[in-house]
């Protein structure tokens, strides 16, 4: 299974911002062995869409989870697609702590997604206090159960330590995949032989100098990355550390 990294920009860029990221990135990218998919705000999705190099897929920072109507600001699954994402991120830690959104609602994002042929990618961890009480592992696995709810395999799970995100603390490789076998082995129990094609990734503190021991792990298929997707240079190197 090829590795993914999932480049979540965040609040970050303009869209002739992200133009020209896109253009340097295409400029300088050589065959690696992840594949490479660029999470945007929507406003930029189209500039992207025309120049990102070829195999280099893009997707939504979130999604609603209704069809259309009266939802003035939100962005639908079917928006998303007809622009050509392939993804939508549901559940990222800071849509949970900032905007209050429950498993359930990750769980109706996720079903709206995988309606209009996207692939959510499905986010789940715990904060420094439950890590602390050495509870890391259920708590994940029930925000898991919870956030999966009617959701069918074709799917990536992004595993995000919230204690690990933007603090410079990074998860070691062996607490990545420790979350990511329990995980792995919570999708076989709900998706049996189809689990095996389920992404797992980590995010947290994701760098070019730590990404190859992360992904290393049996059961880590790549990362989602935060700050350091906003330089290619950075992107270039852990594209390159993963051949």
């Amino acid at each position: 299974m090829k590795n993914l990294l999932a480049l979540n920009w965040k609040m970050n860029k303009t869209p002739s911002e992200a133009q020209a990221w896109a253009q340097e990135l295409a400029a300088g990218l050589t065959t690696g062995e992840a594949q490479l998919a660029v999470m945007a705000p929507a406003i930029m999705l189209p500039a992207l869409a025309t120049n990102l190099p070829a195999g280099v897929a893009f997707g939504g920072q979130d999604v609603s989870a209704h069809e259309s109507g009266a939802y003035t600001g939100e962005i639908s699954a079917a928006m998303l697609a007809d622009v050509g994402a392939r993804y939508a991120v549901v559940g990222h830690s800071e849509r949970r702590e900032y905007h209050g959104e429950t498993d359930a609602t990750v769980a109706a994002k996720a079903r709206q997604a995988q309606a209009h042929g996207l692939t959510p990618i499905v986010c789940v961890g715990e904060g420094l206090d439950v890590r602390e009480k050495g509870e890391h592992v259920p708590y994940t696995l029930a925000q898991l159960e919870g956030s999966l709810e009617g959701v069918g395999p074709d799917v990536v799970v992004a595993y995000e330590p919230v204690w690990a995100i933007g603090t410079g603390k990074t998860a070691t490789a062996d607490d990545a995949e420790e979350l990511a076998l329990a995980i792995r082995e919570a999708l076989t129990v709900r998706y049996g032989s189809d689990a095996d094609r389920i992404q797992v990734l980590y995010g947290g503190s994701v760098k070019p100098d730590n990404i190859a021991s992360i992904c290393a792990k049996p059961n880590v298929n790549g990362a989602l990355v935060g700050g350091a997707s906003l330089k290619v240079a950075d992107v270039i190197g852990m594209n390159d550390a993963l051949k």
